[in-house]
């Protein structure tokens, strides 16, 4: 056997967003890819929503007051932020960079808003996904199900879907979450893809080279 004594290419991350209307899954496919796959990191979003229930500080979003974000804003801290139904989102810019130069991937759960600022601060590194309900039935029912909403607040999101479906366009894929397994597959199968692309191997001239160096 031939023992491989070559430094394997170094690879640059990327930026993959996960968007859909609110209620479609986003945030339940998030959950199951970063689980499944290694080298991918959650960005965390600041927001001044009331936590709910289920959320836990730190681990789904940082929790702040309108204040702290808008001091937030004023020192250039976010890499994007927006305002969705009342609050204020952002994503914090201090690790990205460093983990993008190390070969992580960054799985951002953002919608629209934030997407398009992403692309302004960095096309080259960002991969965008839009997840469409197979129905809006089902858009509503799972608002529903996950009973942390108010009436209310279920209409406010139901009314504003047209107007998140219609940026669909915008995104580099667009899945159908019919299954949630099947939508996992898809989104993992695109982040492989996407990280065997030749740009984002950076190290990959220098490995082809040595190859050739071990004929001469």
């Amino acid at each position: 056997m031939i023992e491989n004594t070559l430094s394997l290419p170094a690879r640059r991350g990327f930026m993959v967003v996960l968007s859909s209307p609110s209620g479609a899954g986003k945030t339940t496919v998030a959950q199951h890819v970063l689980n499944l796959e290694e080298g991918l990191e959650l960005s965390l979003s600041v927001t001044t929503r009331p936590q709910r229930a289920s959320e836990i500080e730190g681990k789904d979003y940082h929790f702040v007051d309108e204040a702290s974000f808008s001091h937030m804003v004023q020192e250039d801290h976010f890499l994007e932020h927006a305002l969705v139904y009342g609050y204020h989102y952002g994503t914090p810019k201090a690790s990205i960079e460093n983990h993008l130069e190390a070969g992580t991937d960054i799985l951002f759960d953002i919608d629209w808003q934030g997407t398009q600022q992403l692309k302004q601060v960095s096309t080259a590194n960002l991969v965008s996904i839009f997840l469409l309900p197979p129905t809006l039935q089902a858009l509503e029912a799972r608002l529903r199900g996950r009973a942390e909403d108010t009436d209310e607040t279920i209409r406010l999101r139901m009314s504003k879907a047209s107007d998140e479906l219609s940026h669909w366009a915008e995104y580099d894929y667009v899945i159908i979450n019919n299954t949630l397994n099947d939508s996992v597959y898809a989104v993992r199968s695109i982040i492989q893809a996407e990280r065997l692309k030749r740009r984002r191997q950076v190290g990959l001239a220098g490995f082809v080279n040595s190859l050739r160096g071990e004929s001469l």
